[in-house]
């Protein structure tokens, strides 16, 4: 609004000069809105202040009222009766536990002639049929059958000619590694020398401890012959515990890995990708000669997975050696429950998709949101999108 002199203000009814004032006071509290809303947009990019944020909440989550402890005696002690009824819960849920883990061991043994036949087809030692083969594809649903046995003819076609010009592949080439390279998780385990080793996997396989033993699963990795070690089958085991912990029974929330073991890796010499050679000069403290020294360390690559730290007796680690075998336990999880089961799924691509949905979502809706808020703050005739470059300095700080 423009500027009104003084001359002009004194010139002014009374009853103008209200209304001027009113129409200010209108225009500066809109002002005001729209300030705090740009800054509350840029506190909330801020992950700093959403970190602390979210800390703070956390913290309120199941914060004590002080009801409790404001209770008579003879009702704390019925309440002590309530959580001994939910330990007994917990050794029942504990039971129910071990019997899922009996019928996962029965649908083992069913899923597994599909998954050997899978391991056949890729290695190349069947080849499926042509009903086998055949596949309706979501873009074919809505085809003709005319339209399709045209679009089957045509590819039928093409497909002759690549044979002319190349000779046929055998099975599915690379199909495990596409599967590791294609699943963060375990893409961030591959480094580039582990690559050519994990050409010649040929299979993954669970197997499930016998009955009457304690509960464990083994992942079994299957190569073909390989100039790189003497091993047909790399092993790693998992063992389990499906009991609540005597001292925090609340706790329990399930079976969880206890350990996990390794195998020894026969590597060819010179192979070992999990080691490499580094050269170092050393100088003599009294001659002041220099020699250099060859010293063989530790390298980073996805064959260290067979060789997990050792948990001690009494069950305490480093922080180092705990991070690993939480993430060791997470990745064996997810082999067992995930890649083995849907592996063709993840070698296409269409497994990452389907966990991704949830997320595309979401992002789909910040975006929309995103997008209203700048269209709200582009039809604001004070909006200065300099002021929107960067957080304040304060928000920063935090």
């Amino acid at each position: 609004m423009a500027d009104i002199d003084n001359k002009d203000q004194a010139e002014m009814d009374p009853a103008d000069m209200e209304d001027v004032e009113d129409v200010e006071e209108e225009e500066t509290g809109e002002d005001v809105n729209s300030k705090a809303r740009q800054l509350t947009v840029q506190m909330m990019q801020n992950p700093q202040i959403l970190a602390a944020l979210q800390e703070r909440l956390d913290g309120l989550n199941g914060s004590p009222s002080g009801y409790i402890e404001s209770l008579p005696k003879v009702v704390k002690k019925r309440i002590n009766a309530l959580k001994n009824l939910q330990v007994k819960c917990a050794h029942i849920e504990a039971k129910f536990y071990e019997e899922v883990h009996e019928l996962e061991r029965k649908y083992a043994a069913l899923y597994q002639p599909l998954f050997d036949k899978r391991s056949d087809i890729v290695k190349a030692a069947y080849e499926p049929t042509d009903e086998e083969c055949e596949w309706k594809a979501d873009d074919e649903e809505e085809l003709t059958v005319s339209k399709q046995d045209e679009m089957k003819e045509k590819a039928k076609l093409e497909e002759e000619k690549k044979d002319e010009e190349k000779e046929d592949p055998k099975g599915i080439p690379e199909f495990w590694l596409t599967v590791f390279k294609n699943v963060d998780l375990l893409s961030d385990m591959l480094q580039e020398h582990d690559e050519p080793i994990l050409k010649h996997l040929q299979d993954i396989k669970v197997k499930f401890s016998d009955p009457g033993q304690p509960m464990s699963f083994t992942l079994e990795f299957h190569f073909e012959t390989n100039d790189f070690f003497t091993n047909t089958v790399l092993t790693k085991t998992y063992k389990m515990r499906s009991e609540p912990d005597e001292n925090d029974p609340f706790s329990f929330d399930g079976p969880e890995i206890m350990c996990c073991t390794g195998c020894t890796i026969d590597w060819t010499k010179g192979k070992n990708v999990t080691l490499k050679t580094i050269k170092k000069k050393q100088k003599h403290k009294g001659r002041g000669t220099v020699r250099t020294v060859t010293k063989t360390v530790p390298n980073d690559s996805f064959f260290n997975f067979f060789s997990p730290p050792e948990v001690p007796e009494n069950g305490e680690l480093d922080e180092d050696s705990e991070a690993v075998l939480a993430a060791d336990f997470e990745i064996g999880h997810f082999i067992r429950e995930r890649i083995v089961p849907r592996a063709v799924l993840y070698f296409t691509g269409e497994a990452i998709e389907d966990d991704d949905d949830d997320y595309d979502e979401e992002g789909e809706e910040a975006d929309d949101e995103e997008g209203e808020e700048e269209a709200d703050e582009e039809n604001d005739p004070d909006y200065d999108p300099k002021k929107d470059a960067a957080p304040p300095a304060e928000c920063k700080q935090q």
